[in-house]
């Protein structure tokens, strides 16, 4: 089963997907679009997305406020998974992403990508982070169960 990963932010949503056995995730693209309120054609381009790759759920990621409360973000974000569910008609799961973006700046670094080129990942490294952290929770779960 294919899962899609999702960044959402103010202007950008970066994508990753599943391979087929839901073992990794791989950076797709960066959604851009030029106001925050329009989301007709980013809904348009993750559908698409979705039904190209075969996916059958949407991990969206939550951005919960470090001391674990929620703010205007959250608000946004599940909005934004309800209009996601109308439009693609898929499940779509909320994943906690903090400290998401500061492992993408961590990972940037290390492969020595600096100043405006950063923008250009930033979001899609985010959003193979978030599905790869629901990928191995679901390992981890399967894992456990076989021991039982």
């Amino acid at each position: 089963m294919r899962i899609l990963g999702l960044d959402f932010g103010a202007h950008t949503v970066g994508v990753a997907v599943s391979d087929a056995l839901g073992v990794t995730a791989q950076g797709v693209e960066i959604i851009r679009r030029k106001s925050p309120g329009k989301l007709r054609q980013t809904l348009a381009r993750i559908e698409a997305l979705a039904l190209s790759y075969g996916v059958e759920k949407i991990i969206l990621g939550y951005p919960k406020n470090m001391n674990n409360t929620e703010g205007e973000r959250c608000e946004k974000t599940r909005a934004f998974q309800g209009m996601l569910e109308r439009r693609t008609h898929l499940p779509v799961e909320l994943w906690d992403e903090r400290l998401t973006t500061v492992a993408a700046d961590m990972i940037m670094t290390e492969c020595g990508i600096h100043g405006k080129s950063r923008k250009e990942y930033v979001d899609e490294i985010a959003a193979i982070l978030i599905l790869q952290g629901y990928l191995d929770f679901l390992a981890n779960n399967r894992q456990a169960a076989d021991l039982e």
